[in-house]
């Protein structure tokens, strides 16, 4: 949000851009694009790269790990999922992949991730799980069916991106979106973190048995 809005006051001359746009699981293009909306400006004409450009030069500059924190039992469970075979490693996220990856290596979590898809691929966040699976195939030559993937989210948009294509949806309650929330709107399994990492990768397994 920081960098979101020092970067529109740095390219359009207007302040707290995007205090009132809600934010959680939407992808940056869908965030960046409503707020030029917001504020009369076009999306075309090159409008959008100019602004990306400007926001990953305040996130750099502004990013310190130092006042966030990892959420419970997040590194363990991919230092153990990273040492399995039989399971891949991708992310999906609505960050725009630079982005993305400024946030992660702040908190040394890049390593975790070979393949993904990302917020600049496409506005629309339920069109990134095949993106995903693309980019997996094209880093590691492997096939993957939807029904084998698990889909792992703190918001009902993580959720729902899941769903067209009879993926796992497994929701973790250490966002803005409340355990009964994210039962609400159809996760398979939600927890209220991955603290217990011995619970989550039961399912984990009982789920590969059904797929």
């Amino acid at each position: 949000m920081r960098s979101l809005n020092l970067a529109f006051e740095e390219v359009y001359s207007i302040g707290d851009a995007f205090s009132s746009i809600s934010m959680a699981g939407k992808t940056d293009l869908q965030i960046v694009t409503e707020a030029l909306g917001m504020h009369d400006i076009a999306s075309f004409n090159g409008n959008v790269p100019r602004f990306f450009m400007c926001y990953i030069k305040h996130l750099r500059n502004t990013i310190d790990h130092k006042k966030g924190h990892i959420k419970p039992g997040i590194r363990q469970t991919l230092e153990m999922l990273r040492m399995r075979d039989d399971i891949a490693l991708g992310l999906l996220t609505g960050n725009i992949e630079r982005g993305a990856m400024i946030k992660l290596e702040a908190f040394g979590l890049a390593q975790f991730f070979e393949a993904g898809a990302f917020g600049d691929h496409d506005s629309d966040r339920n069109k990134l799980l095949p993106r995903a699976l693309e980019a997996l195939r094209e880093k590691r030559g492997i096939e993957v069916d939807f029904r084998q993937c698990v889909v792992i989210g703190d918001t009902p948009r993580d959720v729902e991106c899941s769903k067209p294509y009879g993926a796992y949806a497994v929701a973790v309650a250490t966002g803005p979106y409340s355990y009964h929330d994210l039962s609400a709107v159809g996760a398979d399994v939600v927890f209220h973190d991955l603290s217990d990492t011995d619970s989550f990768l039961h399912i984990l397994h009982q789920r590969q048995k059904i797929a």
